[in-house]
């Protein structure tokens, strides 16, 4: 579990870079939140998401799914995420912002407002 304390600016700053990722490449946004649905979906941790797409050690947030084509079909959603051609804007959005959290991230890029998440977390 990773726990983050943020501040409004933080996080306000985080929710235009994914306003400008948005507008600039739409239909890689909703790549990213068809990925992040799917993670809510399924009860995983955005940090395994988070660390699937950066391509981190998931091995402290590993999802306990007993069906392993599940877990499968997860990580081929996510691999189709990260071979578009553009998927390096995610990255660094998400590298950009990595002390927010990709807890955090995801539930801005899901249309959060910012003041709900202010303070510490321990959103998984």
């Amino acid at each position: 579990m990773i726990a983050t304390l943020c501040s409004l600016d933080e996080l306000k700053k985080a929710k235009n870079a994914l306003d400008q990722l948005e507008q600039s490449y739409p239909a890689l946004f909703e790549k990213m939140v068809h990925v992040i649905n799917l993670t809510r979906a399924l009860q995983l941790k955005y940090q395994f998401m988070g660390s699937l797409i950066m391509d981190e050690d998931p091995s402290d947030c590993l999802p306990n799914l007993t069906q392993g084509s599940v877990l499968r079909l997860y990580k081929k959603e996510v691999e189709t995420l990260k071979n578009d051609p553009d998927s390096n804007v995610i990255k660094n959005t998400f590298a950009a912002f990595k002390d927010t959290g990709y807890a955090k991230l995801s539930l801005l890029a899901l249309g959060r407002p910012a003041e709900s998440l202010v303070g510490s977390s321990s959103v998984k």
